[in-house]
Parts: structure tokens; C-alpha cells; sequence
């Protein structure tokens, strides 16, 4: 893997060492992220996963030195280092370097990496099925921020779903309800129609999630967010998720059911492909 981090004033290439074990991140777990990519000669919605960061950020009490606009000019300026038929990945991260459980502020640190990372592969689908493990609320947990705290349980989900043969499973909120994927947002159509969790403060609303939902909508589809059960999902005609990994994919099995990738996540797949090269 090829990678360049912007940190302290410079690029470096490669891994190189940022945090040491007596810094609040490692130890802690003030590290907040953010990913974008870079396709195709393209990096859709660039401007708003480099607001998120900040935003994430500031959720977590840190003081971000780099407001948006200069993180885009940052990733932009990573992204040149690469050929432009990349395909890449952009994390700007903040986290504290000092502080006892609460963070100080005034010791907020920066690095933005850009490194290669292929889109995956469409042309299989995922299975998924239910796992026992949940997500929690923004009263148990710093849901409103994409931290990486919360990767952990993202982990344990996958390595359940990986040991029954899956390759992702539904999380459900701590009432039941369904939430998300382990690693993306989830959507499933039924009669032609798309429904998809209502952002509760359980998951992070995300940005390609918000994405497709407007596409689909100005293109005349409705689409419903509203409380699910994972039953819902086992009645479903499609299924679909989105996230920056692969922006949208297909799901091809849930259990023991196999579904195809149906006419709707197709002209989801399309709008947003549209979207990304319109600008």
C-alpha cells in the first residue's frame, strides 16, 4: 500500500510514528476520523466528509486547527501525489496528546493520509444476517462522531458474522430496531419503494447515505426512513447499503435468502455514479 500523511507542516511517505504510548489517543481513545475517496478521477463530496471531521472533532472537546476548507486544499494536494486513475482513500484525523480521561484541548493533533485502496467488487454481493451485538445511544456513547471508539464493536459484529459464514450483519439500536450494518447504512425496496432506518442518534447519519436518498427522491422514487425491524428486511424484494467504502453495493443474501441485485439499487448504483462525474 502507498500512503502520504500530512503531519506536523509536511508529507511523509509511508507509516510514519505519530502517537507515542503516553499520549491521550492510544491510551485514551480521543481519535476521531473521517474517510473520503478519490475514483475515478473524482472525490464526491470531498467538502462535506472534511466539515465532518471538524465537526466530529469539536464533539469530542478538541480544537481543530484546520477548518474545512483547508483540509479539502490538504487533500487535494495528497491526492496529486498519486497517478489520477487512483483509486484512493482520504482519513483526516484529530486527536489529544495530553489530558487525564477528558482531553486538553490545546494539545489537539492533526495528520491527514491519503493512501490507495481499491473499490470493491460488485459483481458478488454481500450476505449479511443479524447480530447479538448492538449499538448503543448517544446517551451510552459518542454516536454524533465518527470516533474510533466505536470500531471495536464494528469488529466483534463482523468476526460473529465472519464465523457463520456472512461477510456483515445487521445491527440493531438497544430497542430493537435496526440500525445499520456493521461497517454502512442499509436499505431494503419493497414494491418498488425504499425504506431505511431513521437516523435516532444510534448510528451516524452518513454522507453517501444522504446522498442516494436525494438522488433517488428527486428521481421520483420514494424513499422511507422510518423504524425498522430486521423482519422487515427478511420481506424485502432488494437490499442495499452505502457507505464511502464502496458508495453503493449490492446485498445478495440476508440468512438463508438469496435476493438479486434488483432495478432499484441499480438506478441508486447509477445516480450517484452520475453525481460523482457531474461536477
Amino acid at each position: 500500500m502507498t500512503s502520504w500523511t500530512f503531519f506536523k507542516d509536511e508529507w511523509i511517505e509511508g507509516n510514519p510514528p505519530i502517537m507515542g504510548p503516553m499520549d491521550h489517543a492510544p491510551w485514551l481513545g480521543s481519535t476521531v476520523f473521517d474517510g473520503a475517496r478519490y475514483f475515478e478521477g473524482v472525490s464526491p463530496d470531498l467538502d462535506r466528509h472534511c466539515q465532518r471531521i471538524v465537526n466530529s472533532a469539536k464533539t469530542f472537546a478538541l480544537d481543530p486547527m484546520y477548518q474545512a476548507e483547508e483540509i479539502i486544499e490538504l487533500s487535494k494536494d495528497g491526492i496529486a501525489r498519486f497517478d489520477k486513475d487512483a483509486a484512493l482513500y482520504i482519513r483526516p484525523m484529530y486527536w489529544a496528546q495530553t489530558g487525564f480521561v477528558d482531553v486538553d484541548p490545546e494539545s489537539t493533533t492533526f495528520c491527514l493520509t491519503v493512501h490507495d485502496m481499491a473499490m470493491p467488487d460488485v459483481s458478488t454481493g454481500a450476505s449479511i444476517t443479524c447480530s447479538q451485538f448492538r449499538r448503543p445511544s448517544v446517551e451510552s456513547a459518542p454516536t454524533d462522531a465518527k470516533a474510533s471508539c466505536h470500531y471495536p464493536n464494528s469488529a466483534r459484529v463482523l468476526r460473529e458474522a465472519h464465523a457463520k459464514g456472512f461477510n456483515n450483519a445487521i445491527m440493531l439500536d438497544p430497542l430493537g430496531n435496526v440500525a445499520e450494518l456493521a461497517t454502512a447504512n442499509i436499505f431494503y425496496v419493497k414494491d418498488g419503494e425504499v425504506h431505511t432506518p431513521v437516523p435516532n442518534g444510534t448510528f451516524l447519519n452518513g454522507i453517501t447515505r444522504q446522498r442516494v436518498i436525494k438522488l433517488l427522491t428527486s428521481a421520483g422514487i420514494k424513499v422511507h426512513e422510518r423504524t425498522l425491524s430486521y423482519g422487515d428486511f427478511l420481506k424485502a424484494d432488494e437490499i442495499f447499503s452505502t457507505n464511502n467504502y464502496g458508495k453503493v453495493m449490492p446485498i445478495t443474501k440476508i440468512d438463508d435468502q438469496d435476493l438479486q441485485p434488483g432495478p432499484v439499487y441499480t438506478k441508486a448504483r447509477e445516480l450517484y455514479w452520475e453525481f460523482a462525474h457531474a461536477g
